[in-house]
């Protein structure tokens, strides 16, 4: 099964393809200097691995949480490719990515992925690491940062992006596109092109505002 997977839902946006035959070619955008364009880091994925777009069968993308204006772009590119192509879709959770990511280079052990959410707060869940595999302890849920430094004061481990600003004992993890790859293809859970969007736990609340008042004639 020939995979595309983008993740963008951190400053380390990555696109990878891979295949049970060729591996998996990963290609990152650098945090500094010219920001890589999407479609330029798709184009050199599909490079390194000697592919063309259309034969992508399946495309993966890390929904976050995040950044909400990445992820919505890595949607939108999947979205508009499966309109031209019909390529199968799936949503991956980016905090998901990262447990994987953990898991891999751990031998034991309870860690907290932590992503910024914004106003002071980060989004959490706990996991620990049983047979080579991260397993989920405590679901995904918006604390503050005392909760994290609970955590940490209690023996976890704390890992995320860019986390060290906030809590210099943590551990910088970025979640990868490779790993995407990975992940895709051990699941058969496709989703329709709407049904993609990002985690994003916060209630949203709409206010109408004041009908317009007309001026006189």
């Amino acid at each position: 099964m020939k995979i595309l997977a983008l993740d963008f839902s951190s400053p380390r946006r990555s696109a990878a393809v891979g295949d049970d035959r060729n591996g998996i070619h990963e290609i990152a955008a650098p945090r500094s200097g010219p920001e890589m364009r999407p479609f330029d880091l798709i184009e050199s994925a599909l490079r390194a691995a000697t592919m063309r777009r259309e034969d992508i069968e399946v495309l993966a993308v890390g929904i976050g949480p995040g950044s909400y204006t990445g992820i919505r772009v890595a949607i939108a590119l999947a979205q508009g490719w499966h309109l031209a192509t019909g390529v199968k879709l799936l949503g991956i959770n980016s905090v998901e990515c990262m447990a994987a990511q953990i898991a891999a280079c751990r031998a034991a052990g309870a860690f907290q992925v932590v992503v910024d959410a914004q106003r002071g707060e980060f989004y959490r869940a706990g996991y620990v690491i049983g047979n080579g595999m991260a397993q989920m302890v405590a679901p995904l849920k918006i604390s503050s940062r005392a909760e994290v430094e609970h955590h940490a004061h209690a023996g976890d481990a704390i890992a995320g992006p860019d986390v060290t600003r906030w809590f210099p004992q943590g551990e910088d993890c970025f979640p990868s596109a490779a790993t995407l790859v990975r992940l895709a293809a051990t699941r058969m859970d496709f989703v329709a092109a709407e049904s993609l969007a990002p985690i994003y736990l916060r209630e949203t609340a709409f206010v109408k505002g004041p009908t317009p008042q007309r001026g006189p004639v």
